[in-house]
């Protein structure tokens, strides 16, 4: 029992599936390994060890041909999600003993699945790429624990690459499933909007925030993506899975025949480092006979809009707690909130009819091309003591987000985009590479993303107990 935690989580599911293991047993493997190694990153804060041991006994062993049957695998949900009876407290004070009575849906299709939830990662207070709050303090990155791990998805991205547990789920608005990723050398994927029904608690017809998968490789991407995709009356968007599942779908795939490449989607400066990397790695594809070509779509504009499209939608989730709340709420949060409080309707229909024509230009770009790779994020890892970052490679920024730009002018897009981990820094910190694949085209950008991982051979990091 003491290597469980070193299998993938296919194996690990094979496993459960073919009786080889119990769940209580992967239960205790995970509550092992989280006490061996969770004092030094604090990834995943909220803990219901006995409870999931007393689902792992009372748990049935089904005979299913459900693709994302995980038949009882433990897994971490993200301290957004809602698990009956235990904390969800968005990293803020102000929800600090919220009890949910109820699992939300993406918790419920998970469970309906077979995942048994052992535990909530931690997170950024409410949203952000930099996971720390007032409640339960910072998550530090598996590699190197001076920096961070990310966000919003960091605990997950932290707990993962630490081998606490096999699989988690992230969300996305702008970069919170693949920054995370990126920084702690692990893959996150971003589906199109309406692969995983979403809850009650998001704007129904909202196409900017995503809910998704989190593993150590593609092919556990594809088996969690199973586990959390299905057709929903209760999500607008929601639309059905491919017949036999993503998995099949990656056992289908194909290497890309032409990748456009952009270090900065010419947009701002990034890290040279980071360029230099991805730029290496995208190259390195040629292996599979692929043309790579320093070729775009047109962003410009995306940065503007999607800050008033985001802060949009922090008014609308999160504005009616600005007046009671205001000296609880982190103060990047209030600014957000009260920018889109103060949007004119003219702001809001210049940024709608930007993203439209962007995702047009986007469309065009991708009946040439197969996929678009740049660098997941602009810059590394950074010191866990800095808020975010203020400067790149002598630009200054102006405001929280500026430097998650690689990622938020793809969530615009509403393009599927997943994180490879890619390479490492001379400081040892790992860097992601973000591929975009066309429209609805959730499974074939899985299946090249697999020749990609196997091409670019990224060595995973197996940290010590």
């Amino acid at each position: 029992m003491s290597e469980l935690w070193q299998l993938s989580a296919t194996e690990a599911v094979d496993k459960l599936r073919a009786g080889q293991v119990s769940p209580l047993e992967m239960v205790e493997a995970a509550a092992t390994r989280i006490a061996a190694v969770e004092p030094s990153i604090n990834a995943l804060p909220i803990r219901f060890l006995d409870e999931a041991r007393a689902q792992a006994k009372a748990f049935q062993h089904l005979r299913t041909d459900h693709p994302g049957w995980l038949a009882g695998l433990p897994i971490a949900i993200k301290d957004y999600n809602d698990v009956e009876g235990q904390l969800t407290t968005y990293g803020s004070p102000i929800f600090a003993e919220h009890r949910p009575a109820a699992d939300d849906r993406t918790v419920a299709t998970l469970r309906a699945n077979g995942a048994i939830p052992l535990a909530k990662s931690n997170v950024p207070e409410f949203a952000g790429s930099h996971t720390f709050n007032p409640v339960w303090g910072v998550t530090r990155n598996p590699w190197d624990h001076t920096r961070t791990a990310g966000g919003s998805s960091g605990g997950a991205a932290a707990a993962l690459a630490a081998h606490e547990v096999w699989l988690a789920n992230g969300s996305c608005l702008g970069g919170s499933l693949r920054i995370p990723a990126s920084f702690c050398g692990i893959v996150g994927f971003r589906p199109s909007a309406g692969v995983v029904p979403r809850g009650d608690g998001l704007p129904a017809f909202d196409s900017l925030w995503v809910e998704g998968p989190m593993a150590r490789s593609v092919g556990d991407i594809g088996l969690m993506l199973d586990a959390m995709a299905a057709l929903s009356a209760h999500d607008p968007l929601s639309r059905p899975p491919p017949p036999g599942g993503y998995q099949a779908s990656l056992r289908r795939g194909r290497p890309p025949r032409r990748i456009g490449f952009s270090a900065n989607l010419g947009l701002r400066s990034i890290d040279p480092e980071v360029a230099s990397i991805c730029e290496a790695a995208v190259q390195s594809c040629k292996a599979l006979d692929c043309a790579v070509e320093g070729a775009a779509p047109d962003f410009s504009g995306a940065i503007d809009c999607f800050q008033v499209l985001r802060a949009l939608m922090f008014a609308g989730v999160r504005g009616e707690l600005l007046a009671a709340e205001r000296t609880r709420i982190n103060p990047d949060i209030v600014w957000n909130i009260e920018k889109g409080l103060c949007l004119s309707g003219t702001e809001i229909i210049a940024a709608q009819r930007a993203r439209e024509a962007l995702f047009h230009r986007v469309a065009r770009f991708f009946d040439d091309f197969d996929l678009l790779a740049c660098p997941t994020v602009a810059v590394a890892p950074f010191p866990v003591e800095q808020r975010f970052p203020t400067e790149i490679a002598g630009e200054k920024l102006t405001t929280y987000i500026d430097w998650m730009f690689l990622t938020f002018v793809i969530t615009l897009t509403g393009c599927p985009a997943i994180s490879l981990p890619c390479g490492l820094t001379k400081g040892g910190l790992p860097i992601g590479l973000q591929l975009v694949g066309r429209p609805h085209a959730d499974a074939p950008l899985l299946g090249m993303a697999k020749f990609l991982e196997e091409a670019l051979a990224f060595k995973p990091f197996m940290m010590a107990a």
